[in-house]
């Protein structure tokens, strides 16, 4: 069903959608029929937790059903836990992913936007990363340097560095390399122009640290209003329709399908398209 079953979605800017893509892997693995453990190292923020809580209650108070994934916390207090040392967070973090790696099929990890300890041995434990980034030379600058006056790459940034030595430990160690995909996320329908620049760098930058390029989730309010239920586009069905439906959320449904398809997992099949009505 896929090239590794430990996926840490990451990027050290906030802001760039890490949780929103989270959740809809985990969603769509989920109705693939995939057992799925979560980890969500945003001990400030928590969002993917928030939305599977956000889930449990609106499935509870509809009567409804639909897969939920394994929640792999790492303590009751995250914000005790995010000031703590680097060695007493690092064990919390490999006790809860062994716990993790025994209990499911997948492990998902959401990062912070930022670099910590945790962040850093969550990169070293994948087989797939994937960084989503706003479709802007503002989310690329966490990827790679550009010349102000000319725009051509000058070199990478803080980050790939981070997955480029993470790669590197992985291969020394185990023979084993980590698939990198960057997921241009947030596509807006015009700006034609700076896109073009910005795919120009964004490939230069590819070819020279190794990462693959894929199809983010575009600016759309589905994503954003069904965000409160806990739920996405994967779990809409005849009975599971907390907001009026759309052909919008049909071209929503064929997007999340191709990002699955881009990071080699399956899920959502033809026969499981909705109907809009």
């Amino acid at each position: 069903m896929s090239q590794g079953n430990v996926i840490v979605v990451g990027n050290e800017k906030g802001g760039a959608g890490k949780s929103t893509i989270a959740i809809h892997i985990v969603t769509g693995l989920l109705h693939a029929g995939a057992s799925v453990a979560v980890m969500d190292l945003d001990l400030r923020q928590q969002s993917m937790g928030h939305f599977f809580a956000n889930r449990r209650a609106w499935l509870a108070a509809n009567g409804e059903t639909a897969p939920m994934p394994i929640e792999n916390t790492l303590g009751v207090d995250g914000r005790r836990l995010a000031k703590a040392p680097d060695a007493e967070a690092l064990a919390r973090f490999e006790d809860t992913f062994g716990e993790a790696r025994e209990a499911a099929d997948f492990v998902l990890i959401d990062t912070p936007g930022g670099d910590t300890a945790m962040s850093r041995a969550a990169h070293g434990a994948a087989q797939l990363i994937v960084t989503p980034m706003n479709d802007s030379f503002v989310d690329f600058d966490m990827l790679g340097v550009v010349d102000p006056v000319t725009l051509e790459l000058k070199r990478p940034s803080l980050y790939s560095e981070t997955v480029w030595n993470s790669r590197k430990d992985r291969a020394a160690a185990q023979g084993e390399t980590i698939d990198w995909v960057v997921l241009r996320n947030r596509l807006a329908p015009t700006e034609a122009r700076n896109r073009k620049r910005l795919d120009e760098r964004v490939h230069a930058l590819s070819r020279r640290v190794g990462f693959r390029v894929g199809p983010g989730l575009r600016d759309r309010v589905i994503y954003r209003e069904l965000f409160p239920f806990g739920l996405t586009v994967a779990d809409l069905s005849p009975t599971i329709r907390p907001v009026a439906m759309s052909l919008q959320h049909v071209a929503a449904r064929q997007e999340l399908r191709a990002l699955m398809g881009s990071l080699g997992l399956t899920g959502l099949e033809d026969g499981d398209m909705i109907a809009a009505q």
